[in-house]
């Protein structure tokens, strides 16, 4: 079989029917005419309804499926439909999930609000807890959903250890993995059931389009497309366009997003404004190993713990930057900065405020230039207090 990156390049095209499009081209379309009644009524064609695939859509399927060595990949027409579909599609109503405390925020208010609501219930748990995990369960647990690395403070769960605790118990996993991407993490051939991409971040790569993906075993094929399909989820031919787009460059851009966030990331350690760096491939990071084990690289996102200051300092940080960003979101070709704001059950111990950081495409000296720039606005107002 191909190497990974090669089949970035080239899982889902199909130029000899699309008049040689390198990629298949987008396909606008609502109703879809069917030759004759007999064709309608067996299902013999291919396209039935736009709601249900087109070739544009179905090829970023295909490519994304073969990438994670699924059975099926559907699209949702967000990162967060995406989380919501996988929980969906494994729980019920009287059914019990587990959930990772350091989960997607908007994942985790679906789970407090509409899941429960919907009659799932729901524990939280601390996100290294590995096969401890098994002390949760309960006879009528359907699922364990792990984010490794966790939302803002990047806790590497050791993935292989939970899914056999959860199949043993006859549990479904499912994971959002986004951060490391199919390129980096294998989430299926590590025992994950449902894996799922928010492809508005780094498949998609440009900051320009809304798109969701998760890929299901053969196991939940069915229940996937079933439960996809009952709800209407659908993504435009437009968004799966600008994802193939996306998809074909992500092995490159991942490569420098990884470069520039680690000297990012050192440079950090040494500001003395900053108390710790969180990004797994530091060799000093809590997750180092695990992700060393299980992970074949990484992405441009990480986080930074500051000495504790004043809301006004760190205001005065952000604000003034200019080549960073001020915005939610991440996985462009942008460098952004947030500071944390999140809800946890168990709250990591962090020395002082929290900032993430995603470092983009840009020339790391200027990035480096804008954050030195930031810390002495920081230090000057900290003084003043």
């Amino acid at each position: 079989m191909a190497g990974k990156r090669t089949r970035i390049v080239q899982a889902g095209r199909e130029p000899a029917l699309h008049a040689g499009a390198v990629n298949v081209p987008v396909y606008r379309a609502s109703t879809i005419l069917f030759p004759g009644l007999e064709t309608m009524r067996t299902g013999s064609q291919p396209y039935t309804y736009a709601r249900r695939g087109t070739p544009t859509t179905r090829s970023l399927e295909k490519a994304i499926c073969e990438l994670e060595g699924g059975a099926r990949t559907v699209l949702t027409p967000s990162g967060l439909a995406a989380c919501t579909l996988s929980i969906l599609t494994v729980c019920g109503a009287g059914d019990h999930i587990l959930v990772t405390d350091s989960v997607y925020d908007p994942t985790r208010v679906f789970c407090n609000k509409l899941g429960r609501r919907y009659g799932i219930s729901t524990d939280f748990y601390e996100p290294c807890i590995g096969a401890g995990i098994e002390a949760l369960f309960r006879p009528n647990t359907k699922a364990v959903y792990v984010e490794s690395p966790g939302s803002l403070t990047f806790e590497v769960q050791d993935i292989p250890a939970i899914a056999e605790v959860a199949h043993r118990h006859g549990a479904a996993v499912i994971m959002d993995n986004t951060w490391a991407t199919p390129l980096h993490f294998d989430p299926l051939g590590h025992g994950v059931d449902l894996s799922l991409h928010s492809a508005t971040k780094y498949i998609g790569g440009h900051s320009d389009l809304l798109l969701g993906v998760v890929t299901a075993n053969e196991v939940w094929r069915e229940r996937l497309v079933e439960t996809h399909d009952t709800l209407g989820l659908c993504s435009s031919a437009d968004e799966a366009w600008l994802g193939q787009r996306g998809l074909r460059t992500l092995a490159v851009r991942l490569k420098q997003h990884q470069e520039s966030a680690t000297e990012i990331a050192t440079w950090l350690k040494s500001r003395p404004e900053v108390v710790r760096v969180i990004y797994p491939p530091l060799h000093d990071d809590a997750g180092h190993e695990i992700w060393k084990r299980d992970f074949t690289g990484a992405c441009g996102l990480l986080s930074f713990i500051l000495h504790p200051v004043s809301e006004e300092a760190i205001t005065a940080m952000v604000d003034g930057l200019e080549t960073f960003g001020l915005g939610y979101s991440w996985g462009g070709f942008e460098s952004l900065i947030v500071p944390a704001r999140f809800h946890r059950n168990f709250p990591p111990a962090l020395e002082g405020p929290l900032l993430r950081l995603h470092i983009g495409l840009e020339d790391v000296d200027d990035l480096k230039a804008d954050l030195a720039s930031g810390f002495e606005r920081l230090n000057r107002r900290n003084r003043e207090r």
